[in-house]
């Protein structure tokens, strides 16, 4: 376990983490996951990187949550904890709804952005929380029936067919439990509020405010949730963007495929001056 420490923003005292030596690394987590989800991430990169992860507000350990949530407000939450730490920048790394919080952080506080990786993630909200009808049956699944049904529905979302073939689906469901800081079959308390911030937000007209910002966008060949097609148009809005699609891999590819997202992260930080 990271050691955990604390910082009041805005009535909300924010739970996080700080590990490692070297150039920061800011990692901002997606819908109902808790910071602790970039586990394999802060293990890959801690030798050469200072890197912090928090729990959104009103999830995990960040409570309460009071007033109403934005893409813009979780922005400001994680500038304050870059605040906290006295880091005038950072490299900044988004998954999924992490990637709209990060996408408006480089947007509002462009010197504090030292580079922006966005994975699983999108310039539009509304080309999620409106899913298609193939994505609405797995979101289906995942709510209704026994509570180890809803487990191997959920797992349907963030792990790619070719992994859940071969695995003890049980046994994946209680260790993802554990990393994203509830059981799969439940959601927590905040996850419509999460949902409703991101179909409000949309940076697809201001994406070209980023040109000249060294940027990576990685997308997920079978992810359901946030589609190449999606994570391509991002990178295609943003000047000077890289796409990288990773294949025989779900929503869920920071965990799944670690070494190669680590790998990925390590070089594209190098890039930058």
């Amino acid at each position: 376990m990271f050691e955990t420490l604390s910082w009041v923003h805005e009535g909300c005292r924010l739970s996080y983490g700080v590990e490692g030596a070297g150039p920061p690394v800011l990692f901002i987590q997606g819908v109902a996951v808790q910071g602790e989800a970039w586990r394999p991430q802060v293990d890959g990169l801690a030798a050469h990187h200072r890197c912090l992860w928090f729990d959104n507000r009103g999830l995990g350990s960040s409570q309460p949550l009071t007033g109403a949530l934005s893409v813009a407000r979780m922005a400001e939450d994680a500038r304050a904890l870059m605040d906290a730490q006295g880091w005038e920048s950072a490299h900044v790394v988004g998954h999924s709804l992490g990637g709209l919080i990060a996408q408006h952080l480089a947007l509002t506080a462009r010197p504090r952005v030292r580079s922006l990786s966005l994975l699983c993630t999108f310039a539009r909200g509304q080309d999620v929380t409106r899913p298609s009808l193939g994505m609405m049956w797995l979101g289906l699944r995942s709510r209704v029936g026994t509570r180890a049904q809803r487990r191997r529905a959920f797992l349907r979302i963030v792990m790619p067919p070719e992994v859940l073939a071969s695995a003890d689906e049980d046994a994946l469901a209680e260790r993802l439990g554990r990393v994203f800081g509830h059981d799969l079959a439940d959601s927590p308390p905040v996850t419509m509020k999460q949902m409703s911030a991101m179909g409000a937000y949309d940076a697809r007209a201001r994406l070209g405010e980023l040109a000249g910002l060294p940027t990576l966008v990685v997308s997920a060949t079978a992810d359901p949730i946030a589609p190449p097609r999606l994570g391509r148009a991002l990178a295609e809005g943003i000047p000077g963007a890289r796409f990288v699609e990773i294949p025989r891999a779900s929503h869920g590819v920071t965990l799944q495929l670690a070494a190669e997202v680590n790998a990925l992260l390590r070089e594209h930080f190098a890039r930058v001056p």
